[in-house]
């Protein structure tokens, strides 16, 4: 503690020479201008801020339009504002595309599409005409003492799944089991087995408990009504305030009860996921998937002489597998798609600094992406309303904004020390892939960025004026000029690691000292209902005054912040019971693999020798063609276990081995 002292209390500060003006009445000033602005990114206009879409390319031309109003440089990346890339955003359907079970005598079953079947688009491309293995829920939980493909081959065969887990109706069990449920680790397993293809189907539990909600739905409407009818005639005809509020909350209850019973019309117990349902898969490593009826399901399931509603009573009756090859049948088709990309941009504004160290750079960053409408990162499933991301994070874009105006307005007086670069991110909701871009191909040199400050989702503050910070281990300077700075204004919890959920992350594996501004989770999280209304504007204006604070001092103090590697992450990469490696990824890269950008000091894989840029292809034996595969691939082991990891550095193939640690 003295230590840190000492080096702060010793640093040369010239804020006396350069300061941000006090705000005093300007308070309201910033909090109107904060609040003119979110409402505007948070808008249905913008829709969402997804990327592919129109409103996230209008949150770009926004961004860069009010930085340079307020006098910033936006014409350092290729003489403009705006660092361009591409993303995959999705896939699309291409030709051909079809679907048959062939019995057999060679009956052929043509599946229609829509109908009888879909394509699953996060899978692979290609053809299939092989025999068909049936896999029950295409699970492997030997922890469990559950194992669909215990004793039975897929290797070059089609392989029927049931969707979800087995026992879901007991709630421990479904627990447990639950991080098998997802659509990426069954296609893991198909993958890692060698499957030709992967046909999935509706469990029979799912479709009940739907059908049972749907009806609780329709009941719950229905007293609405009748409830709101029986209000609205008690009034006495005279109070006509009275009369037309009953009136309207009678119609408001009709309205749902209506909404209510198409939603029901349109629903079925066996709905086939959409194309595009749960994302995108790599057509150059998954193996076709396809989902088909529990009617078609039963016509192949013939040839064990069952029905798959039996199957599954069986499985979840004694927790035993069903799993055997299907004599006689075949399938036969072929699914064609292509990626669809679309361009995004980071989007960056600049102050130039002054004096010797005008070369170095403060990086102050919030990303401006969200969720579209939800999709796969959406937390409502089946939502397909605007996610209109007030608070993650049009709540860190307005404060980075109103930041970027305070002290462009100082700089009119005086130039700063350093340069201040103001970044919105994009794609940090895809795995901080705009953050990454820049630190591989970033604008002004990173040996001689001296810090990066983040802000994301800083808008909904509560009466505990708690703010969390991240990064405050990153620097020895940070935890003390943040008490001296915040002067017990906010209750500031720290977190020292440098590696956590948002774009510092990017920053921090390139050895750069990191701060990350959150004031919270809450209900409303990537759903729907996170809008400009629910955000606490004062409090996002008192964040913002703290930042600017510790942004002015790291600008100005001539001696930089010190780096200090923090061991482990704020937030793991996957939880679980799976050991711990510590790999930090390295997202973007779209070639096979698992990318990482570094190892977490102290870590197994930074005592096995990994390496930021490494792409591990094999992890155990086992083929690795991203996240989802390793995360798969881990799974099989326990703490202590010895792993050989096959590794791509600099095109070239290395072998490595790591001692596994018990998990976090």
């Amino acid at each position: 503690m003295l230590r840190i002292g000492a080096i702060v209390c010793c640093s040369l500060l010239l804020l006396a020479a350069w300061t941000v003006p006090t705000r005093g009445d300007a308070i309201p000033e910033a909090k109107a201008r904060l609040l003119e602005d979110v409402k505007y990114l948070a808008s249905d206009e913008l829709e969402g801020r997804g990327v592919g879409t129109k409103g996230l390319t209008v949150a770009a031309e926004f961004i860069r339009d009010q930085f340079a109003k307020a006098g910033l440089a936006v014409d350092r990346v290729n003489g403009g504002a705006f660092q361009k890339f591409d993303l995959v955003t999705g896939a699309k359907l291409t030709e051909p595309n079809s679907l048959q079970l062939i019995g057999p005598n060679n009956e052929t079953i043509e599946l229609k599409m829509g109908e009888d079947y879909e394509a699953c688009s996060f899978s692979g491309s290609g053809a299939v005409d092989a025999e068909v293995v049936f896999c029950g829920y295409g699970v492997e939980a030997k922890d469990e003492g559950y194992d669909d493909f215990a004793g039975i081959d897929i290797a070059g065969k089609v392989v029927v799944m049931m969707r979800r887990t087995p026992r879901q109706a007991d709630t421990k069990a479904a627990h447990s089991l639950f991080r098998h449920a997802d659509l990426k680790s069954k296609m893991n397993q198909a993958v890692t087995r060698k499957a030709a293809a992967v046909v999935f189907v509706n469990d029979y539990y799912t479709g009940r408990k739907a059908a049972e909600k749907r009806k609780e739905d329709l009941a719950k409407a229905t007293d609405a009504v009748a409830a709101a009818a029986e209000e609205h005639t008690a009034v006495d005809l005279n109070d006509t305030e009275k009369v037309t509020a009953t009136r309207n909350k009678l119609v408001a209850a009709v309205n749902q009860l209506k909404a209510v019973r198409k939603s029901n019309e349109a629903a079925g117990d066996d709905a086939l996921m959409k194309f595009g349902y749960a994302g995108h898969g790599d057509a150059k490593v998954l193996p076709p998937a396809f989902h088909i009826t529990q009617k078609r399901a039963d016509q192949l399931l013939a040839g064990l002489g069952k029905k798959l509603g039996d199957l599954e009573t069986a499985i979840d009756e004694d927790f035993k597998p069903r799993s055997a090859i299907i004599p006689g049948w075949k399938v036969r088709g072929a699914l064609s798609m292509e990626k669809v990309r679309a361009d995004v941009f980071n989007v960056i504004g600049v102050i130039d600094g002054d004096g010797p160290l005008a070369d170095e750079t403060v990086v102050i960053g919030a990303h401006y992406d969200h969720v579209g409408r939800g999709g796969q990162n959406s937390l409502a499933p089946g939502s397909n309303d605007i996610h209109n991301g007030a608070d993650d994070n049009a709540s860190g874009t307005v404060a980075l904004l109103e930041l970027a105006r305070r002290f462009a307005k100082a700089a009119q007086t005086k130039k700063p020390a350093r340069r201040i670069v103001f970044m919105a991110f994009t794609g940090e909701e895809l795995g901080l892939l705009g953050s990454a871009r820049y630190c591989r191909e970033p604008v002004f040199p990173l040996e001689k960025t001296v810090a990066m400050l983040n802000m994301d989702m800083v808008g909904r503050l509560k009466d505990d004026n708690k703010l969390i910070v991240y990064g405050t281990g990153t620097s020895p300077r940070w935890v003390p000029e943040l008490e001296k700075f915040n002067a017990n204004a906010l209750k500031l919890v720290y977190k020292p690691e440098g590696f956590g959920p948002s774009d510092h992350s990017s920053f921090y594996a390139k050895k750069i000292p990191v701060l990350h501004f959150f004031t919270g989770e809450h209900p409303d999280y990537h759903r729907p209902t996170d809008d400009w209304d629910k955000l606490n504007i004062d409090g996002i204006a008192r964040v913002t005054e703290l930042i600017e604070k510790m942004a002015a001092s790291t600008i100005e103090t001539t001696e930089r912040p010190a780096y200090v590697e923090v061991k482990g992450t704020a937030q793991p990469t996957r939880g679980g019971s799976r050991p711990y490696v510590g790999t930090i990824p390295e997202f973007g890269n779209e070639e096979p693999g698992y990318s990482v950008s570094g190892a977490a000091p102290g870590s197994p894989a930074e005592k096995g020798g990994l390496k930021g840029g490494d792409r591990i292809v094999k992890f155990g034996g086992t083929a690795v063609a991203n996240l989802d595969d390793f995360d798969a691939a881990l799974r099989k082991f326990k703490g202590g276990d010895e792993v050989e990891v096959v590794v791509i550095r600099n095109k070239m193939e290395v072998k490595l081995k790591m001692v596994l640690d018990p998990p976090k």
